[in-house]
């Protein structure tokens, strides 16, 4: 199984290398490649195949990322042109679910305050998960996705295509205890941060957000 990361956060070390190698075990893939439009200078994973531009592959995954929807860059155009013609299983994870949504058809909005915390996600089918959740920007108006979870502070959780083998999620199903120690090693989170996440309520991972084990 070929995997595409289109790898948003590749500059960093505990969402980036230690947050992608989380979410791709639950994919178990033969080959992982990383695309990250945004940057040329990524940290090295010591793993994967840094690739210039997106390659053929069987399921994709788009990262969160520290740049928003509502500030438009221009490699932004080649990831919605991904996500506009690719047939293959597409994954969104926080601004991964942005994009996605905005391509098509969707609003993003980005809030006064962010939102930095553990948090329930009430789904459609009537249960429910915690996870963490980290951004300031809001799908508002999903366009052609179907909402399938929302949480107290955000309406629009997790999206499907109707059509289409299409998941996003505005939560980071990867943000577990190693990747959250990680981010607090490294620096990328104080304590007061990290304390913000209690990763004892998680209830949820990359394989239970995506279906995977299905």
């Amino acid at each position: 199984m070929r995997l595409l990361v289109v790898d948003l956060l590749a500059e960093r070390e505990a969402f980036g290398r230690v947050g992608v190698s989380e979410i791709v075990r639950h994919f178990k893939p033969s080959e992982i490649f990383l695309w990250s439009p945004h940057t040329s200078d990524r940290i090295d994973y010591g793993f994967g195949t840094v690739v210039a531009n997106p390659v053929e592959a069987d399921a994709i995954v788009i990262t969160g990322s520290r740049r928003n929807v509502t500030m438009w860059e221009n490699w932004m155009d080649d990831v919605v042109d991904l996500i506009r013609n690719t047939t293959v299983p597409l994954y969104g994870i926080c601004f991964g679910h942005q994009i996605i949504a905005h391509a098509f058809g969707g609003r993003i909005e980005r809030k006064p305050t962010d939102s930095h915390f553990v948090a329930e996600v009430k789904k459609r089918d009537g249960t429910s998960v915690v996870a963490s959740f980290a951004h300031q920007e809001h799908v508002i108006d999903a366009g052609e996705l179907n909402v399938v979870a929302s949480a107290k502070h955000c309406e629009i959780a997790a999206c499907e295509h109707p059509d289409r083998p299409i998941y996003t999620v505005q939560y980071h199903p990867e943000a577990v205890a190693e990747v959250l120690d990680a981010a607090l090693l490294c620096g990328d989170m104080n304590q007061d941060e990290r304390n913000a996440y209690d990763d004892q309520r998680l209830t949820t991972n990359v394989s239970i957000a995506f279906n995977l084990d299905d």
